[in-house]
């Protein structure tokens, strides 16, 4: 490995920063937590007051609140990953911000444990604080770990990918065996637990991560520009100042017509599209700016494919709960492992998607990070069909076969594999350097939105029925992948080639090329 691209500093294990596995590993309890909550949040709301099965007292509310809710959450979720990262770049640094939110994590974990309705939504709040500051902060520290062109990177990013979904997978295994047994609040309990694993880890391997995620004071920098300043910036610029002014219009035209809670939500996004248009101005390169207009586009991409694909904690885990033959050689295996497919498939299946991608490069042959998110959202959008046979068979029979959702689920993981680590490696290859947090933040913040689509799509299955919105996502994300695809090549003439001279590296690494691991895709 040549040395000139490596971290001189860093002590490696199995050729990459041990950094990385101390980020792995607190990612990894990090989403156990969460995907633990995801899994039982709409069949808590959902279940019995009167406590009819072993589970316990549930809230009693009906599907389209509960997947209502279930869209608020998972989407300020990541929202709050936007402040999150201003946070770190201005106030903290990425390193203290996961930090403080492993912290407020742990302490909303332990008060979902209480039954009471207040300690209910003060901990889903606590969570989303928590997840705020530590989600965009951890994927940009991963970054921090490689100096520019480094071409461990994307490898770096699919090990750390696989930590992500190896919680995923563990949570949706172990979490539905624990609800069973002793209640809902247990569940809660265990992700507790786990996250103070997580936060107990990350500050025993401090001493691995003393070169990345540290907060540099830009005071005294003639080149830096605050937030503030952008923002002061707008009124004296027309063009972003007449955008800024219609959309905070239609968003008090919101807030009359949708109510306080949308009405916020597009004050929000419109601050924050105010910033980017400002930060856009500022740059002070052609290719900045049209990388940065790339960026901002591929997060349309994102949004479609986690409004598609959230449907596996809301109304594809509603459908397996009330719809679909659960039963295996005499046993009824519980609705939430149902959730752990995607996570398995994801440690199955990471690798041989990253190969092939890999080898595409290699020989030339088309296989840019835009040109794999497309593909992603595609190969997604497939999984739909085989729900919308799902939903066919329940019409005819009362009832639907397991192997729809093993199948959907497999396309949604292929997919996903397309797309989501690819985009994490895409944002720390575009972004400008002193927004990096803050783009990670709006990558998140779009998956946020995502997910806010996705609880309302799957509330009008109350009015449409399952097979006509799982017939629409299908016929949607097609429409949506092979338009990017169309635009490939002037999108990608816009990134300028930050993407060129990975293929001239995977050649001169023989180390690389020769590991069965190599994962060059994203």
């Amino acid at each position: 490995m040549s040395t000139a691209i490596k971290q001189a500093y860093q002590k490696e294990l199995f050729g990459q920063p041990v950094g990385l596995y101390i980020l792995f590993l607190t990612e990894m309890w990090e989403r156990f937590s969460y995907y633990g909550m995801r899994a039982l949040l709409v069949l808590y709301m959902t279940a019995s007051v009167l406590g009819e099965d072993d589970r316990g007292i549930g809230l009693g509310w009906t599907d389209k609140e509960a997947l209502a809710l279930y869209g608020w959450y998972t989407m300020l979720v990541y929202v709050m990953s936007i402040p999150g990262g201003m946070i770190a770049d201005k106030l903290l640094g990425q390193k203290k911000a996961v930090l403080i939110g492993a912290i407020i994590l742990c302490i909303g974990h332990g008060v979902l444990v209480l039954t009471d309705t207040w300690a209910f939504y003060t901990g889903l709040g606590l969570v989303i604080m928590g997840v705020g500051l530590l989600k965009p902060n951890i994927s940009t520290m991963v970054g921090g770990l490689y100096k520019e062109g480094d071409i461990r990177r994307d490898k770096g990013f699919s090990i750390f990918y696989i930590g992500i979904n190896t919680g995923a997978m563990l949570a949706t295994l172990i979490i539905g065996g624990v609800v069973a047994k002793w209640g809902w609040h247990a569940g809660f309990g265990l992700a507790g637990v786990v996250m103070l694993l997580g936060l107990i880890n990350y500050i025993y391997g401090q001493k691995y991560l003393t070169q990345v995620g540290n907060y540099i004071s830009t005071k005294g920098d003639v080149n830096e520009i605050s937030y503030s300043q952008l923002y002061s910036k707008l009124f004296i610029s027309s063009k972003q100042l007449i955008i800024a002014v219609l959309l905070i219009l239609i968003s008090i035209y919101g807030w009359y017509e949708l109510g306080w809670a949308y009405g916020l939500l597009f004050i929000f996004l419109s601050a924050i599209t105010a910033l980017l248009m400002m930060i856009y101005k500022e740059l002070d390169s052609q290719i900045f700016k049209d990388r940065f207009l790339v960026l901002l586009l591929s997060f349309i991409m994102v949004i479609v494919f986690w409004g598609a694909f959230e449907q596996a904690g809301g109304l594809m885990n509603l459908y397996t709960d009330t719809k679909t033959n659960r039963v295996l050689l005499g046993w009824e295996i519980p609705t939430v492992m149902f959730q752990s497919l995607n996570a398995g498939f994801i440690i199955l299946f990471a690798t041989v998607v990253a190969s092939f991608w890999a080898k595409r490069k290699l020989k030339s042959k088309e296989a840019s990070s835009l040109f794999k998110m497309a593909i992603g959202i595609i190969i997604m959008g497939f999984g739909f069909l085989f729900m919308v046979f799902a939903a066919m068979e329940y019409e005819n029979s009362g009832t639907s076969s397991m192997i729809w959702l093993v199948l959907a689920y497999f396309f949604h993981t292929i997919g996903e594999l397309c797309l989501s680590p690819v985009a994490l490696s895409f944002i720390t290859k575009l972004s400008p350097i002193k927004y990096a947090s803050l783009m990670m933040g709006v990558y998140f913040a779009a998956t946020g939105l995502g997910s806010k689509v996705a609880g309302i799509v799957g509330e009008s299955a109350s009015d449409f029925g399952e097979y006509a919105v799982f017939l629409g996502i299908f016929i949607f994300t097609l429409i949506i992948g092979a338009l990017f695809i169309l635009i490939l090549k002037p999108l990608k003439r816009l990134t300028h080639g930050a993407e060129d001279n990975e293929r001239e590296m995977m050649e001169q690494e023989p180390y690389e090329l020769a590991d069965p691991d190599i994962n060059k895709p994203h």
